[in-house]
């Protein structure tokens, strides 16, 4: 199952142009295995959303240091790179419903181990404890189900829309799924506003485990697969090494210049959570919802964030359109690149700033993270042109082999920027983020000399 299944294929408008509302519009007219395959996406997503950003304090409360936090992000990036493909075999020997079946459940499983991890701190593993033995486990679970295939989406969206307007046919797909990255993190915050941070992540957990027995039973029972191709293409490691070697040139610089983004990014992000919750330990007074303690804002500060990513991306997908791609993706990887520098020196008392058509005023801790959270959410705004400039260039047929081996490779080079960032994190943390901002530019910096733009051939 996919994000390109589940978007029905085509998500142009009756005008020609894909809109970023079409999935939602077209929603209940969708057939009913993909309606469902729909709803176990959204509901695997949501219970991802709304423990994913936080599962870093969440080993931190549990008694792991930052090495094992940044050892968490390099693991679970060590499984997106390689589950697709043994998945894949999978998908082959027991047949794609049973295998979505499958995956979902050990989805679920893995949130239920989270669960039960809170109770073990105590149980001494070595120089850990098997609360955060746990935790590593019930990730090769729980991320078993996000990993089941990518390629089909780029595929999809490159045979049902135009070549000029294949940004916007990306946003249109890309605004459907992230709609639950925008629920999660306010899911999250109205918990965490009730309870303390570990059992109020605890009662996420089963939240999440709820969402995802609920999608597997609801996709097993309901989805029809007989016709469903997925899986039964896998050709083995020499196609993906011939895929390599035939990557178009025009993906090369791109390649190059967004692995060294990535990098930076993986090094740092883990901790974007616990400089916010326990780094900072900001929080905020809202009108009518109250005191919301460090970790129930991060929920709002992430919630803003997936907001202007969803509010830009369309209309960022059309300006694409004006002024190319190359432009839109820089400005993306720009975004990536200078938000680690920008949080770690952001100032704990606030900042005096000049607001158009209001002057003078002073920006509080909290507005100056909601404001740095909202430009890191822009970053996504380049995410339709970027996806573009991958499957552009491709031959007809083969968008979806170019997007797995160009992700693959990506993937696997960045598996250790976690591992580098947690140990530069605890050096210094200012230290983590900053070489992170460093690398970040170099790849930005490359991709402005290097990289080509894609000119649609029809």
């Amino acid at each position: 199952m996919t994000d390109g299944a589940a978007t029905g294929g085509d998500d142009s408008s009756s005008s020609g142009r894909p809109s970023p509302l079409e999935p939602f519009r077209r929603f209940a007219a969708l057939p009913g295995d993909v309606l469902v395959l729909s709803l176990a996406m959204f509901a695997f997503s949501l219970g991802f959303q709304t423990t994913g950003r936080y599962m870093p304090v969440y080993l931190e409360a549990l008694g792991a240091g930052s090495l094992a936090v940044g050892l968490f992000k390099s693991v679970g990036d060590l499984i997106s790179a390689v589950f697709p493909y043994p998945g894949g075999a999978v998908s082959d020997r027991i047949g794609s419903r049973s295998a979505l079946t499958l995956f979902g459940l050990a989805s679920t499983l893995g949130f239920l181990v989270w669960y039960a991890a809170g109770d073990l701190q105590g149980v001494a593993v070595g120089p850990t404890s098997l609360a955060v033995v746990l935790l590593f486990a019930g990730l090769f679970l729980s991320q078993a189900w996000k990993s089941f295939g990518l390629g089909a989406t780029f595929a999809v969206v490159k045979q049902s829309v135009e070549p000029s307007r294949l940004a916007a046919g990306f946003a249109a797909t890309e605004t459907f799924r992230r709609t639950a990255f925008l629920l999660g993190p306010l899911l999250a915050a109205a918990v965490l506003a009730a309870y303390a941070f570990e059992a109020g992540f605890r009662v996420l957990l089963l939240v999440a485990a709820g969402a995802g027995l609920v999608g597997t039973v609801a996709q097993h029972v309901l989805y029809d697969a007989s016709g469903d191709s997925i899986g039964k293409s896998f050709a083995g490691v020499e196609t993906l090494r011939e895929d390599l070697r035939r990557l178009p040139e025009p993906l090369r610089p791109l390649l190059v210049a967004d692995t060294l983004v990535r990098f930076a990014n993986g090094a740092v992000y883990a901790f974007f959570s616990l400089v916010v919750v326990n780094y900072f330990g900001v929080g905020v007074t809202l009108p009518v919802v109250g005191r919301l303690p460090p970790a129930s804002f991060l929920g709002v500060l992430l919630a803003v964030e997936m907001a202007v990513a969803l509010v830009t991306m369309a209309p960022v997908a059309r300006l694409s359109e004006r002024v190319g791609l190359k432009p839109v993706v820089a400005f993306g990887f720009a975004v990536y690149a200078v938000f680690p520098a920008l949080l770690i020196s952001a100032p704990t008392d606030g900042v005096d700033a000049a607001l158009p058509l209001v002057g003078a005023v002073k920006l509080s801790a909290p507005a100056v993270l909601t404001v740095l959270f909202a430009f890191s959410g822009l970053r996504f705004a380049g995410l339709p042109a970027h996806k573009a400039l991958i499957v552009g260039p491709a031959e007809a047929g083969s968008g979806g082999r170019v997007t797995g081996a160009y992700y693959l490779l990506r993937n696997v080079v960045v598996i250790p920027s976690g591992v580098i960032g947690g140990w530069l994190y605890g050096v210094r943390p200012a230290l983590a983020f900053g070489v992170a901002s460093a690398v970040g530019l170099v790849g930005v910096g490359y991709f402005l000399l290097r990289g080509k733009e894609f000119e649609p051939t029809g």
